[in-house]
């Protein structure tokens, strides 16, 4: 019964493995990097805007010390909400996925462990930014200091998950790039089929 489900799946799946053209996961994955780290980075420049502040008036830029620290919570509340939407597309997009089997990557791992730890990573990263969120909504609803808005430990925290995401994303990437998952181009060329005609 679930080799007939999957037969008849398979049959629908584009080039890329997947039953849509381009896949999901990687455009929401860098949705939710540009929120985050968008986030953390307004928030430090807030943080430091008085050490800086020299540099928007010789530059004739109006600017305040909340906006940026709006713009840090704003940021971080948006990148919460869309990375459970990178995780649920991640893991659909990871069940689709024939991994080869005879492939090492340059960590020297196979695909199906690179799939393993991307797919726990991204879970751990959710949790992460769900953490950061409610952090950070702590420090601007309750916490409350006019000063600074922000504590160090929190942005250094979120530089921390910053390199996580880093390496994280290095998964992600050997996922496509070395073993071809849900990569078209890569696909077809296994297949033995044409670029320039199959992908006009």
């Amino acid at each position: 019964m679930n080799s007939e489900l999957i037969d008849q799946l398979s049959g629908q799946l584009g080039a890329n493995g997947l039953p849509y053209t381009i896949p999901i996961h990687p455009n929401l994955v860098h949705l939710t990097l540009g929120l985050f780290i968008i986030g953390v980075t307004f928030d430090i420049v807030g943080v430091l805007f008085p050490f800086q502040k020299w540099v928007f008036k010789f530059l004739a830029i109006t600017v305040e010390r909340d906006n940026f620290f709006n713009v840090g919570w704003y940021n971080m509340l948006a990148s919460s909400i869309i990375t459970f939407f990178t995780v649920a597309a991640g893991f659909y997009e990871m069940m689709l996925a024939a991994p080869p089997a005879d492939m090492k990557s340059a960590w020297g791992l196979q695909a199906m462990e690179t799939m393993l730890w991307h797919g726990v990573g991204g879970v751990f990263l959710l949790a992460l930014i769900i953490g950061m969120t409610v952090w950070r909504g702590w420090q601007r609803f309750v916490w409350g200091n006019v000063d600074r808005r922000v504590q160090w430990s929190y942005l250094l925290t979120g530089i921390t998950v910053m390199l996580i995401m880093f390496v994280h994303g290095t998964l992600g990437a050997q996922m496509a790039t070395e073993f071809g998952i849900h990569n078209t181009a890569d696909n077809l060329l296994r297949l033995g089929q044409d670029l320039n005609t199959t992908l006009k």
